[in-house]
């Protein structure tokens, strides 16, 4: 799987969120910093070849939808920051988020929890 720019990133969700679309319905739901239609048909266009998503053919137009799973998108997403920014250590991230006060004891608990569940 490619990278994706920010933008590439942006029109996966809203793609992801209405699972079929046309570039114009695309372009609906895109609320700042709207792209100019042909545009936004590049950066869909982008995600086809990148293997991000597939189209239905009616006519001339196409309607898009993701053939990437948004699951298996964060799952590689999440490996890749966890290798690159917390040198591949769970714990490191846990801490990160724990010292920066975004997550709570209880929270916390839940995690340990859930672990001990599995086992």
């Amino acid at each position: 799987m490619q990278k994706l720019t920010n933008k590439e990133e942006e029109i996966m969700h809203i793609l992801w969120r209405l699972k079929k679309a046309f570039v114009k319905d695309v372009l609906a739901e895109i609320t700042d910093d709207k792209p100019h239609y042909n545009t936004l048909s590049t950066i869909i266009r982008n995600l086809e070849e990148k293997g991000y998503v597939a189209y239905n053919a009616y006519g001339k137009t196409h309607q898009y939808y993701p053939i990437v799973t948004k699951e298996d998108y964060r799952k590689r997403f999440m490996t890749a920051a966890i290798n690159n920014y917390f040198n591949n250590s769970y714990k490191n991230v846990v801490s990160f988020f724990a010292k920066e006060e975004k997550i709570s004891v209880d929270e916390l608990k839940e995690i340990i929890a859930l672990i001990e569940k599995q086992k």
